[in-house]
């Protein structure tokens, strides 16, 4: 196989380790571009997994591209959250993948340092051995296997219960879409748990909450508040965003914002928005609105 065969027939899961390690698609583009170009340079008959290999690579690279995003983070302007990625409907039977790219997920990996992040994903997400990740991330075997489980219990201990789609969630979704987009903030109330948190990320060059709102009668008159502002010539469709619940939503034919809602046991307990126009070009115009992973 040429280094373009093995470099395609293993992208999704080069992207995916890229994007959730990262957290930015295009950060993770890059990363596969710097990625390729070195695994085209390398002898490959010295290689006797070339999945392992590629994927230490873009490791290696995507742990460098985090060590320098994370210092430009500090100046964002209001919450960041990750990109948001399309994830095709048949993703979600993959169970563990469909939960590490979710985005309550990344946001627990934020809080990991960028070598406990690298380590989680190649060992809890993609199986690798220990021997493999150490030579990744230039440690020691022993010293990776105490990352791996201090991460391991960080993780355990902030992340949400991952609820994957199901009929109670289109319900849930449907009814939100009909009670947000009409204002009826009764309807929002029934649907909303008592301590949802909405967060947005507009990244200070559009309109967004600077802050988190939590509670579900804030939310619910946020929501009822936005209906008297529409968006010019807006339309909304549902896609699985990051495997959750997503609403696209368009202005004019060009997306504005992407919505995605965490629910558990048919209540929504987070609403993320991102409208930071630098972290949507690449989902496209309506409609097709990007490439699903």
């Amino acid at each position: 196989m040429t280094a373009e065969d093995v470099f395609s027939e293993h992208r999704r899961l080069l992207f995916s380790i890229a994007y959730e390690i990262t957290g930015s698609v295009a950060d993770a583009e890059d990363v596969l571009q710097d990625s390729f170009v070195r695994w085209a340079g390398t002898d490959r008959a010295t290689v006797d997994n070339p999945r392992a290999y590629v994927a230490q690579i873009v490791t290696r690279q995507a742990l460098n591209s985090l060590r320098s995003a994370r210092r430009r983070r500090e100046e964002y302007v209001g919450p960041w959250l990750p990109e948001p990625v399309l994830t095709s409907p048949d993703a979600s039977g993959e169970v563990e993948l469909a939960e590490s790219v979710s985005l309550a997920m990344l946001l627990v990996l934020e809080t990991l340092s960028p070598v406990e992040r690298a380590v989680f994903v190649m060992r809890e997400v993609f199986g690798f051995d220990h021997a493999r990740i150490a030579e990744t991330v230039d440690r020691r075997e022993d010293a990776v296997r105490q990352i791996a489980h201090r991460a391991r219990e960080h993780v355990r201990a902030r992340r949400r219960r991952f609820t994957p789609a199901g009929d109670e969630t289109d319900r849930v979704v449907a009814e939100f879409m009909v009670a947000a987009t009409s204002g009826d903030l009764d309807a929002l109330l029934r649907l909303l748990a008592p301590d949802v948190v909405y967060i947005a990320d507009g990244g200070g060059k559009v309109s967004a909450a600077r802050v988190p709102v939590t509670g579900a009668t804030r939310v619910a008159r946020l929501f009822a508040g936005l209906v008297r502002r529409p968006l010019p010539d807006m339309s909304v469709e549902t896609a699985p965003v990051g495997n959750m619940p997503g609403l696209l939503v368009y202005s004019g034919g060009k997306i504005d914002l992407v919505l995605q809602l965490e629910i558990d046991d048919g209540l929504i307990t987070g609403v993320y928005v991102v409208r930071n126009p630098d972290k949507l070009a690449h989902l496209g115009a309506h409609p097709g609105p990007g490439e699903a992973i």
